[in-house]
């Protein structure tokens, strides 16, 4: 089996998703912007042949060069992980004459508006939101969507820059997105929860779900720099409480008739019990969620994915035994890391509940934290046990310090 993989080398797990296929058996032909010496050694390994392309987002270009690259070869699948080159992804299937997710499809996963209206037919229930080209617009908008409210600049990759308005008044902020954009999004704020609800489907069946909570709020994470986001994949996935987002999840899935492959859905639980749509991602989730589910259930979901990918099988046994989570930690100060504080004290009291750390070293500069969900490093901890998963992740958040200067 031949299977084109766009992206191999990139975001960190890709050559993981590399690996698996060639476990299961495929002879996988990657197609990147990397040089390939600087592929990590892991893809390369698993790579029977690479195509370094200029920019994947020029399609036409793409679409050409492979096209000649791959001609009197057949392949298989058409396979992406990486969210800004799904659509690629769906057109190339359709060059070559593979099966997989159309650009018809594709559209749902990057189209809020596409995909709001096909769910509403549904009856799902999704944020309230619509566009406007001008700050009146913005005043209407708000008073038959209600306060609070988030005004912002859309993207196909997601929200580029967004402000939370809480009252009339501050409204008027939002005339300087007018500065960056001919158009803004006005959506209504769920107050609620958030979760994820991440599949693995073989022709439209789910053969493994995750669900994981993220701590703080996402709009808290985001917006304060002295935050500690956690990502917790919980164990008790069959919480009654949790079952509105389930049952959403499936609708969701059967409304844009996904297929096969990895989906990331978002969610947010009200204080009610109603559960509310948020977005969806045809690709695995990023920032360490993929390495959060196979601790939680000491599985293999970069194999598994493959597996369902070539074989339409999931064969793994899922036993969840752990809540599992990550912590990303921001650097204090600005410059260069110079210390970290409090780790040492962590090991010792936790160790057997610590799977993995990976902090900046002494001497790297910190990541600028808006762009990347990583930060400066990260901790994964683990434990049957979620209120003790909850107490070791928070003495992460707050004994744990990196310092930069």
């Amino acid at each position: 089996m031949n299977v084109i993989l766009l992206s191999p080398g990139h975001p960190e797990e890709m050559p993981l998703f590399a690996r698996g296929l060639t476990r299961a058996g495929a002879r996988v032909l990657g197609v990147g912007e990397q040089p390939e010496r600087t592929l990590p050694d892991l893809a390369r390994q698993n790579l029977v042949a690479y195509l370094q392309v200029d920019d994947l987002s020029d399609e036409e270009a793409v679409l050409r060069k492979v096209g000649r690259w791959t001609s009197g070869l057949h392949i298989n699948r058409v396979e992406c992980l990486w969210r800004p080159a799904v659509a690629l992804a769906a057109r190339m299937r359709e060059v070559v004459g593979v099966v997989g997710m159309s650009p018809r499809q594709v559209r749902f996963f990057q189209d809020r508006d596409a995909i709001a209206q096909e769910l509403g037919r549904w009856h799902i229930r999704t944020p309230r939101r619509e566009r406007t080209p001008s700050l009146q617009g913005c005043r209407e908008i708000a008073e038959r969507v209600g306060y609070p409210l988030t005004v912002k600049v859309d993207t196909e990759a997601g929200p580029t820059d967004s402000l939370r308005v809480e009252s009339p008044d501050q409204l008027d902020r939002a005339a300087g997105l007018f500065r960056r954009a001919s158009e803004v999004t006005v959506e209504e704020l769920v107050d609620g929860e958030a979760y994820t609800f991440d599949t693995l489907c073989v022709e439209g069946e789910i053969l493994y779900y995750n669900i994981c909570w993220y701590r703080p709020r996402p709009r808290i994470s985001r917006a304060v720099e002295w935050v500690s986001p956690q990502t917790i994949a919980l164990r008790g996935v069959d919480d009654p409480q949790l079952d509105a987002g389930k049952r959403m999840g499936k609708a969701v899935l059967r409304a844009i008739g996904y297929r096969t492959g990895f989906t990331h859905m978002k969610w947010h639980l009200r204080p009610d019990g109603e559960a509310v749509f948020g977005n969806i991602s045809a690709c695995p989730p990023e920032a360490r969620a993929v390495e959060l589910m196979n601790c939680s259930a000491e599985i293999d979901l970069f194999s598994g994915w493959a597996e369902a990918t070539c074989k339409q099988r999931f064969s793994q046994v899922v036993r969840r035994k752990y809540n599992a989570a990550v912590i990303f930690k921001r650097a204090r100060g600005r410059g260069r890391i110079s210390r970290i504080e409090g780790l040492e004290q962590l090991m010792a009291r936790y160790d057997p509940h610590v799977v993995s750390v990976d902090l900046l070293p002494v001497g790297s500069p910190r990541r600028d934290w808006r762009r990347t969900p990583i930060s400066d490093g990260y901790v994964i901890v683990r434990h049957p046990s979620l209120e003790t998963t909850v107490e070791i992740a928070d003495h992460v958040a707050t004994d744990v310090q990196i310092w930069a200067r």
